[in-house]
């Protein structure tokens, strides 16, 4: 007997991500827990997992079947309940056990997906470990039998909240700012888990001393049908909320979280948006000051970025007297890299920061927290501090739909190569123009889409005119328009 659910066409390059039911429903979720013990958890020695999920309205169904899935084969389940996905990566860190948080993160409200990690929450994406789980998981649906050994696993549920909050207060201090008067911060939770763990975290929630400022909630109201607006900061027109409460609250800064409260976009007094990579500029110096003072050597020091985040931010690394690694875009690429390096921090164009002393994993809640403490170090505004570590016009991501992803490619390769550029392929192709007497630095990064026909083009130039020129010479070729 052969499923009609094709696991193929969901569990993506990073995590699983699909339709509810169509797709993922309890037998899904229970194959792929089976799955996961089996490939993943029992393989590497462990016998515990730690499962939680966020507020959508299918998650705690599916987690719990996960759960059964992966207790078949003798596994212990520890159920946190809901918590964001950087409180699971916690959890499997704290715990140093497996994970699986059951979240879509930014998806609309009619998806849910799973984020697996392993032990100390280091990544399970298609190379490492998910490609076998989603065929073995797809055995199962199948109809392949199952034989389990010995007992089953027992279950046990636990709050971790407030531990994951004390952990993260621990890391960056907000306690005693010079400013005299308290930071003002709009958070948009955009009716994601920003509404448990913001509370938690930056309030008294967690039962936690009450720090020197005044959090302003947007939509801290869990509800997974996100009657407001997508839990996606990524894209503008889900800014617009917070940028207006900021300017008309005459409040410091804005934070917004997505869905799973992993990512972390930051809006300054004018209700303008901040670029992640001056978010990760700011924390290089930041991190780079505490370790120095800590007795270490900058040169000892490594950041690392992937191939699409500002030229500024390995700019900023060499001016500390670090050293940038440069990586491929992903999360199970960047986590892996800083994992081999002993990186101190890593930061990508899309507001995931990672730190080490968060089990090299990423959490949009510790990167906010370092935004906070920076601005109540000085008694100049937002804007004003992260000036330094924005030097360039960027793109942002443009996605085009293309009927051959390779002969596109290699078109704009021809082209790079004519205009006689530097041309590397760490991750699709980066091509660069270093700065002359005719022009300004520019440079250009065209990656293919792993599960559409999409080709994502990101442009960054030393002034808008640059970037925006290149930009749509770069697309007129992508897009076949003469």
């Amino acid at each position: 007997m052969t499923s009609r659910t094709d696991l193929s066409t969901f569990v993506k390059a990073y995590d699983v991500r699909g339709l509810v039911p169509e797709q993922l429903d309890a037998a899904v979720a229970r194959a792929l827990g089976s799955a996961f013990a089996r490939a993943v958890i029992l393989p590497e020695g462990a016998r515990s997992l730690v499962v939680g999920h966020d507020m959508r309205p299918s998650s705690p169904e599916l987690s719990r079947a996960f759960a059964d899935g992966a207790m078949q084969h003798g596994v212990d389940v520890t159920l946190i309940g809901l918590c964001s996905t950087d409180g699971l990566y916690f959890a499997a860190g704290h715990l140093d056990v497996p994970g699986a948080m059951f979240t879509a993160s930014h998806n609309p409200a009619a998806y849910n997906g799973i984020k697996l990690c392993r032990s100390g929450a280091r990544p399970v994406g298609q190379e490492s470990g998910l490609a076998e789980v989603r065929d073995l998981a797809q055995e199962i649906l199948d109809g392949a039998s199952e034989t389990a050994e010995g007992e089953p696993g027992s279950v046990v549920e636990r709050d971790l909240l407030g531990e994951y909050a004390g952990f993260l207060r621990s890391l960056v201090d907000l306690s005693s700012p010079r400013r005299s008067d308290p930071i003002t911060v709009v958070v948009d939770a955009g009716n994601g888990m920003g509404g448990l763990t913001v509370p938690a975290v930056l309030g008294d929630a967690a039962g936690l001393p009450a720090l020197p400022l005044e959090v302003v909630p947007l939509y801290f109201e869990l509800d997974g049908t996100f009657p407001h607006h997508e839990a996606n900061p990524l894209e503008p027109a889900n800014l617009v909320d917070l940028q207006r409460a900021v300017v008309e609250q005459g409040a410091d800064l804005g934070l917004a979280f997505d869905g799973d409260a992993d990512r972390c976009f930051v809006v300054d007094e004018r209700g303008e948006a901040v670029s992640p990579s001056a978010i990760t500029g700011l924390i290089v110096a930041r991190e780079t000051a505490r370790m120095t003072q800590a007795g270490a050597s900058p040169s000892d020091l490594t950041f690392v970025h992937n191939v699409i985040t500002s030229r500024a931010v390995p700019e900023v690394v060499a001016e500390v007297g670090a050293r940038a690694v440069r990586t491929r875009v992903g999360h199970s690429y960047i986590k892996a890299t800083m994992a081999d390096n002993a990186a101190v921090f890593g930061g990508e164009h899309s507001a995931h920061y990672y730190f080490k002393d968060f089990w090299y994993a990423d959490t949009g809640m510790l990167a906010a927290m370092h935004v906070l403490a920076a601005l109540g170090e000085q008694d100049g505004p937002l804007s004003e501090l992260v000036t330094r570590y924005d030097r360039y016009a960027a793109s942002g991501e443009i996605n085009s739909t293309v009927d051959d992803q390779a002969a596109r490619s290699a078109e704009v390769t021809a082209w790079a190569h004519e205009r006689g550029l530097h041309v590397d392929e760490l991750d699709g192709l980066t091509a660069t123009h270093e700065a002359d007497g005719d022009e300004p630095l520019w440079w250009v990064n065209v990656r293919p889409s792993n599960t559409e026909p999409l080709l994502r083009l990101n442009v960054e130039a030393a002034d808008r005119a640059t970037m925006e020129r290149v930009r749509d010479e770069v697309l007129t070729i992508i897009r076949g328009k003469a």
